[in-house]
């Protein structure tokens, strides 16, 4: 139980939170400069652009992109936000406590609180929709193999899945051998503070707006890059997407060789001058 000494000051929190938030965006920038175009457009599908009518491959591309941004943002901000977040709020909030990065597969922090008697592993989840029944499974699987490593501890085990937003209530049909806490629960969990949740955004204050304009003219260099490299795979001489090519790219049984992926000739090696 975290008591008023453990709460975390607001200008740490801050602090912390402003130095979480620059990886954030060096690894969105980052992802984008990874991004390949026609790596991309295997996934997508052509049919669908050209029964809405698209013309602009400006239009393609920036669907693509922001689809990308979309899906990879949630996974990154889990990753290099949620969870060191997670892990930091716990050590700060419970100084009696032995707060560390687990070692334990599936499991992201495990607490060691003696007062309390108990270990308590948990595994951070940003939202409450990540699990079906296979993947709940192997979480359950996973915790009770640390449980067998940690048994010497003598301790209370008491594995926790959190997630950082969203609400969860367990009924008492749940099958499940840990505990789910979501939301406000969770991070008061973690720091016994009920409003932390709240303090989360609130002390990000302005530093999402610094990063934003970088971003967007990271966001607005691989529009033109990717803009530029479709016209020149897919378009005709008219400036028309040319769609036959875009579709056989895309779903032909042999993928057509592309200008901008063609192999470069090898070097060949000079012959050596015998010596005289």
């Amino acid at each position: 139980m975290v008591t008023d000494s453990g709460m975390i000051d607001e200008v740490k929190l801050h602090e912390k939170i402003a130095e979480l938030l620059d990886v954030f965006f060096t690894k969105r920038k980052e992802s984008l400069g990874n991004l390949k175009l026609l790596n991309t457009l295997i996934r997508k599908n052509p049919y669908l652009y050209r029964a809405a009518g698209v013309a602009d491959a400006s239009e393609i591309v920036e669907e693509i992109l922001r689809a990308h941004v979309s899906s990879s943002d949630e996974t990154l901000f889990g990753n290099v936000f949620f969870e060191p977040l997670a892990e930091w709020s716990a050590k700060h909030a419970n100084p009696d406590a032995t707060v560390m990065t687990s070692d334990g597969e599936g499991v992201d922090v495990t607490m060691q609180i003696p007062s309390e008697g108990v270990v308590r592993p948990i595994a951070v989840k940003s939202g409450v929709n990540v699990f079906n029944a296979a993947s709940k499974k192997k979480q359950g699987e996973n915790f009770a193999s640390l449980n067998k490593r940690l048994s010497k501890l003598a301790l209370r085990f008491d594995p926790v899945v959190g997630y950082c937003y969203g609400r969860k209530k367990q009924t008492d049909r749940s099958k499940a051998t840990f505990r789910e806490v979501a939301g406000q629960e969770f991070w008061k969990m973690l720091t016994g503070d009920d409003l932390y949740y709240i303090k989360i955004a609130r002390c990000m204050l302005d530093t999402p707006i610094e990063h934003r304009p970088e971003f967007q003219k990271a966001f607005d260099e691989a529009k033109n890059r990717f803009v530029l490299e479709f016209l020149k795979e897919f378009s005709n001489d008219s400036g028309s997407i040319n769609w036959d090519k875009l579709i056989a790219y895309n779903s032909a049984a042999e993928k057509p060789k592309m200008t901008s992926v063609a192999k470069k000739p090898r070097a060949t090696k000079a012959k050596s001058t015998p010596a005289v």
